[in-house]
C-alpha cells in the first residue's frame, strides 16, 4: 500500500516523463502493478500488487468493493445535492451506482463511499451535480487505509489484510496463523 501524493502518474512509464509512483518504490523487489487508478493530483491509497486475480477482482464492479474518497469541492453542498449522489449521478455512460455520501469538516467537503470505479467518478459526479472537485483523496480501499503513513510512503500489507482482501472477492486464501497445539487446529488471524 502506498500513501500516494499528489504530482505522481499511476502509470509504469510516463512519454513525458513525469514521475511516477514506481518513484517511490524503492526496495521492492517483485513486479508489481496498481489496483485500478489515481488522477495525477489526487492523493490517497493506492494497493500494488503481483496478484493479477486479486487486482481484477478489487477493481471490477461485480464484487462491489467500497472505495472511500475525501473531496474538497466548490460551494455549498444541499440537501437535495447530498441525495442526488447517494441515489447515482447520470454520466456518460449511464447512471452511477448508488453511493455513501455525507458532508463532513463544514459544508465544503464531502466524503463518498463507491462500490464501482469508473474513470474520474468522483470528479465527474460532483461537476454533474453542481460542485466541482478542488481537492481529493483516497482515505480507503477495500477497508485498507494508509494508517498515518506519510505521503510517498508505502508499507507491505499483513498475511492477514491480503487473506481479507481475499475472502472479499472470493478468492480462497490460506489461513493465516499459528497453530494451536492443544487443540490441533490453525487460528487465523
Amino acid at each position: 500500500m502506498l500513501n500516494k501524493p499528489p504530482g505522481y502518474l499511476v502509470s509504469s512509464g510516463d512519454p513525458h516523463h513525469r514521475r511516477t509512483v514506481y518513484d517511490l518504490l524503492e526496495g521492492i523487489k517483485a513486479r508489481v502493478f496498481p489496483v485500478g487508478r489515481l488522477d495525477l493530483d489526487t492523493r490517497g491509497v493506492l494497493l500494488l500488487t503481483d496478484d493479477g486475480a486479486l487486482s481484477y477482482r478489487l477493481t471490477h464492479p461485480r464484487y462491489g468493493v467500497k472505495k472511500t474518497y475525501r473531496a474538497h469541492v466548490e460551494g455549498v453542498v444541499s440537501p437535495g445535492t447530498l441525495r442526488r449522489l447517494c441515489e447515482g449521478v447520470l454520466l456518460e455512460g449511464g447512471l452511477t451506482a448508488p453511493a455513501e455520501v455525507r458532508l463532513v469538516e463544514g459544508n465544503g467537503v464531502l466524503e463518498l463511499t463507491l462500490r464501482e470505479g469508473r474513470k474520474r467518478q468522483v470528479k465527474r459526479m460532483c461537476g454533474e451535480v453542481g460542485h466541482p472537485v478542488r481537492e481529493l483523496e483516497r482515505t480507503v480501499f477495500a477497508g485498507i487505509t494508509t494508517g498515518g503513513l506519510e505521503p510517498g510512503r508505502w508499507r507491505h500489507l499483513s498475511r492477514g489484510e491480503v487473506a481479507r482482501l481475499k475472502q472479499l472477492v472470493g478468492l480462497a486464501a490460506a489461513c493465516v496463523g499459528t497453530i494451536d497445539a492443544e487443540e490441533g487446529h490453525r487460528h487465523c488471524d
